[in-house]
């Protein structure tokens, strides 16, 4: 009984190095978690003959229900009103930049890098995301979520990534008859559940037994259950129960915050941790070049999707490169669907490597480069509205 203990404390302790690292260098958590992973998992195998126990039943079912409810949570923090008001503007940008990596990455992992037409598409899908994580973070750091052209952004990167889930759930999930029971049963779900979880909530919550928390997680499992069994990915439906619930659950900030709790607490770490406990060094120093090939495809298929789409819409100049380079970035939906393809045997431990290496370069280049020389600084709220 201790092994298990000794691996949770151990599991835990690298969560909490990796959140203060973050808090050191000001970088996403879940970068530094991947990061850890990585570093703890290849001083385990090469140093000490050990591994750190990725593989155990309760170490995957805590990493998985921390996907669940993450997605769950980015598509609930969508603001309704601006999406309404923007929603031509937020899809033109969000669709362009889910479709232009898609395409162009599966097409440079297929004819550049020679990989197989399954594993291709599992790159465009991965390469294709935009982490609503690290432009939230951005966001929030400048004040720029208050603003309509930072709540825009916000909601582009939600149909971005919500082309992503789809994208992963309907190219690799079998068109059987358990994909239509799946199928039929969302429907029926997401067109009667919201109305109903708004008056279960109004009547059973603000009580000590956490009903609503109880609630959110049966369901999200539930769904997460019969997409499974259908084949397909749990985070599908749990990013478009968020979607729906966006309006009511998204707007009670005490319920969220406990569900953050919860899940940047205890389970997000063990996801994050495991994406980077399989990721091998040895692998991507054996291939630098398909490296660059697979990052450079997701930045300049984004810059030649996105830039011009901004210019539609009448951005300025630097509010066009800078959502461009925000809207280039990847973590979190890219770190799933690689780990979706290398739990599924579509992609290799290799071909994982570099999807997961360019996936965390492209949350830091773009960034990087956006906050150092294109934040559009007369957009930006004045020192007392940023303190509201």
């Amino acid at each position: 009984m201790h092994e298990l203990w000794m691996t949770a404390g151990l599991w835990l302790g690298l969560a909490l190095l990796a959140a203060l690292i973050s808090a050191w260098f000001r970088i996403a958590n879940a970068l530094t978690e991947i990061v850890v992973g990585t570093v703890a998992a290849f001083v385990a195998v090469t140093l000490l003959n050990a591994n750190l126990g990725s593989d155990i039943g309760w170490i995957k079912f805590l990493a998985g229900a921390g996907a669940i409810i993450l997605t769950f949570l980015a598509g609930a923090e969508i603001d309704p009103v601006v999406f309404r008001a923007r929603w031509k503007e937020a899809t033109a940008i969000g669709f362009i930049s889910f479709l232009a990596p898609f395409l162009g990455c599966t097409w440079a992992a297929h004819y550049f890098l020679n990989w197989t037409t399954d594993a291709s598409w599992l790159a465009g899908v991965a390469l294709s995301t935009t982490s609503v994580a690290v432009v939230y973070a951005v966001m929030l750091e400048l004040g720029l979520n208050k603003t309509e052209f930072g709540k825009t952004v916000l909601a582009a990167c939600f149909i971005t990534d919500l082309g992503t889930v789809v994208a992963l759930g309907l190219i690799f999930a079998p068109f059987t008859y358990k994909t239509a029971i799946f199928v039929g049963v969302s429907l029926c779900v997401f067109l009667f559940l919201p109305r109903f979880t708004i008056f279960f909530l109004k009547k059973y919550g603000n009580r000590p037994s956490e009903i609503e928390a109880k609630y959110l997680l049966a369901v999200l499992f539930v769904l997460g259950a019969l997409a499974v069994w259908a084949e397909s990915e749990a985070v599908l439906p749990a990013y478009v129960f968020g979607m729906l619930l966006a309006g009511s659950v998204g707007r009670d900030h005490t319920l969220i915050r406990r569900l953050r709790t919860l899940t940047f607490g205890l389970l997000t770490p063990f996801y994050f941790i495991r994406a980077g406990s399989y990721v091998s060094l040895q692998a991507i120093v054996a291939a630098p070049v398909a490296l660059f090939v697979l990052f450079m495809s997701k930045m300049i298929t984004k810059i030649i999707g996105v830039y011009p789409t901004t210019k539609l819409y009448k951005y300025a100049q630097k509010e066009g490169i800078y959502t461009t380079l925000l809207m280039s970035t990847g973590l979190t939906f890219g770190s799933i669907s690689a780990l979706f393809g290398l739990t599924k045997g579509i992609i290799d431990q290799q071909q994982y490597s570099l999807l997961i290496v360019a996936v965390i370069a492209s949350a830091v280049v773009p960034t990087m480069i956006a906050n150092a020389f294109f934040i559009p600084k007369y957009l930006l709220p004045k020192k007392e509205d940023k303190d509201d």
